[in-house]
């Protein structure tokens, strides 16, 4: 290379830093680029993302002729640089050039692509795949060579060397992309992805109305008064039964009711024979099973039962949907006439008022895993049957009990307020 001026030389390492740059810079760029923004290109037919899609298909293959690409243009590019060296100050200039070198080297091969890289992984990984592509088939041999002797290698250690696997995100991993989208996603439609991942963590009793509370037409009733009740019903849909709803007939829905009654064709045998069956669902079923029964079945209320048939409960489909996209019903029966605010900022509280409820209305964080009143969560808290006057502090809210009938707690003073005010002193 003495016939070879410097300043070609020179150029020539310029071209080969800027070569391992490029070598380096597709490394951090595949390896970082998202894979399932790739997957959804790739379906939607771009030819470079299917063209990065077989790069990284093959993660041997890809490696190699990246390394092999960086190894070559290091190497070349220090020989040319010790040359160049001695030409200019000797033995002097050897060793100046391979600090100069590795400086370069470092900086502008090494840790300036790869920092581009990280933070454009997409963009990186789109300018560098044509190039990288025909750069595999120009080093093929080599890198089909290296392949060879790392898999006889890897296998002497017991690891086979496979196709690049297709990853799958779990339920926890799903939810926590979701939850990161930002404002790629609408923030109720991220709630609502949220409340069909919480369907599976979720059963039944979770959001049934209590047995004790359950609105419906006792069949043994006087005719008139099952007529009242008709008429001044809060729900469309009501059980029928007889004496109890241990003995229950079906379910009607007001909408027929009204048909028949402006016909003057209503009595007790009309009810029976257009009553519905109810269908009876075993407690602890989760919601998203529960909800394909409903869908299986094409009915839309249920009963809850024990596992000694005794009934604990009731759902509805609409209650179900609305653990997905949030209330969007009318519901005269709602958290709304448990809740009733007082003028220092606390709330009187009906004790059999629900906690999921009261959490949703309020945005009150209580516990929701164990009892699902709030009588029977202060209960348990004490492990004993309060009396009048007791007062607490449950998962931080300040609570005290206001009225105490037949070993259950009738009414709850929260004072949220206070809750908020002792956060704030932490903070």
């Amino acid at each position: 290379m003495q016939h070879i001026s410097i300043s070609t030389l020179l150029l020539f390492v310029l071209f080969l830093i800027i070569l391992s740059g490029f070598f380096s810079a597709a490394e951090t760029g595949l390896m970082s680029i998202n894979r399932y923004r790739l997957r959804h290109l790739v379906k939607k037919k771009n030819a470079t993302a299917i063209r990065i899609q077989k790069l990284l298909e093959r993660p041997d293959r890809l490696l190699s002729v990246i390394l092999i690409g960086n190894t070559i243009a290091n190497i070349v590019a220090s020989s040319i640089m010790t040359i160049v060296g001695a030409r200019l100050y000797g033995d002097l200039g050897v060793l100046l050039e391979t600090v100069v070198l590795t400086l370069c080297i470092l900086i502008f091969a090494e840790i300036a692509p790869k920092t581009i890289a990280a933070i454009y992984p997409r963009e990186v990984s789109f300018g560098i795949s044509l190039p990288l592509t025909i750069f595999l088939k120009i080093l093929y041999p080599l890198v089909w060579f290296a392949n060879v002797l790392v898999k006889g290698v890897l296998r002497l250690v017991g690891i086979k060397v496979k196709e690049q696997k297709v990853e799958h995100l779990s339920g926890e991993e799903l939810r926590t992309v979701v939850h990161e989208a930002g404002s790629l996603l609408p923030v109720h439609h991220r709630e609502m992805l949220m409340g069909i991942f919480d369907l599976e963590k979720t059963h039944v009793e979770d959001i049934m109305v209590p047995r004790n509370e359950i609105a419906g037409i006792d069949l043994d009733e006087d005719w008139n008064e099952i007529l009242k009740e008709l008429k001044t019903s809060e729900h469309t849909r009501l059980p029928l039964y007889r004496g109890s709803i241990e003995h229950v007939e079906g379910f009607i829905h007001l909408r027929t009711v009204v048909h028949l009654f402006a016909e003057d064709e209503l009595n007790k045998e009309i009810l029976l024979q257009i009553a519905q069956p109810l269908e009876f669902i075993p407690e602890g079923t989760p919601l998203n099973k529960q909800l394909f029964n409903f869908q299986k079945s094409k009915t839309r209320l249920g009963l809850i039962v024990n596992e000694y048939g005794d009934i604990q409960g009731l759902t509805t489909l609409d209650d179900i949907l609305e653990e997905i996209v949030g209330a969007y019903t009318t519901d005269f029966a709602d958290v709304g006439k448990e809740v009733h605010p007082q003028s220092d900022g606390s709330f009187l509280v009906d004790g059999g008022a629900v906690i999921r409820e009261l959490n949703r209305t309020m945005n009150w964080k209580l516990p929701v895993r164990g009892p699902k009143t709030l009588s029977g969560l202060i209960i348990e808290h004490l492990e004993t049957i309060p009396s009048s006057g007791t007062c607490l502090r449950l998962s931080g809210y300040p609570m005290e009990v206001v009225q105490v009938k037949d070993n259950m707690i009738k009414t709850v003073r929260i004072m949220p307020l206070l809750y908020q005010a002792k956060k704030k002193k932490k903070k």
